[in-house]
């Protein structure tokens, strides 16, 4: 249970605001100009902000597309504040019942579901205002290669390649 919520918190820290992206190479990373990250809230705030940051820069985005991309921008921060106080709450019981900790669980992967669901609400319009080299650009910002070839972000195996796993294998958990 331990490790889904390492994943979960790891996938869902940037509040579901699509898919993790690398920066170009010769990019310094946001967070190497960064001081370290605060825990809590804090922490899930600077990463939102690094993420809002990097995304205008990448898209280019132009004075008469700001409208649009402070609707989606405000999404984005309103799904990390939601998400960073249920983390809170699950960190703050760390010795909770079974029944508890299914709840709790279940509460985080709601609101991620309707933080996603809100943030592509905002971002259709923002995406239908970018002109065809400023969409090409979300198209390859937001695209998440590992997904396409069947892996997950914490190293999971494509079905493929679990079949073609020999038979003597260990599996680990």
């Amino acid at each position: 249970m331990k490790k889904t919520l390492v994943i979960l918190a790891s996938t869902l820290a940037m509040s579901g605001a699509f898919a993790q992206t690398t920066a170009p190479a010769g990019a310094a990373p946001a967070s190497a100009a960064a001081p370290a990250p605060a825990s809590g809230a804090a922490h899930y705030e600077q990463r939102v902000e690094q993420r809002i940051t990097y995304l205008h820069t990448q898209l280019k985005i132009t004075p008469e597309q700001e409208p649009q991309w402070k609707t989606f921008a405000d999404v984005m921060r309103t799904n990390g504040e939601t998400m960073a106080g249920l983390y809170e709450q699950r960190m703050a019981n760390p010795n909770q019942s079974a029944l508890d900790d299914m709840k709790q669980y279940s509460a985080i992967a709601t609101a991620h579901a309707d933080g996603t669901k809100k943030l592509v609400d905002a971002f259709e319009p923002l995406y239908t205002s970018l002109s065809p080299d400023q969409k090409k650009l979300a198209d390859t910002t937001f695209h998440h290669p590992s997904r396409a070839e069947g892996h997950h972000k914490h190293g999971g195996k494509s079905k493929a390649k679990k079949k073609a796993a020999p038979a003597d294998e260990t599996v680990k958990p």
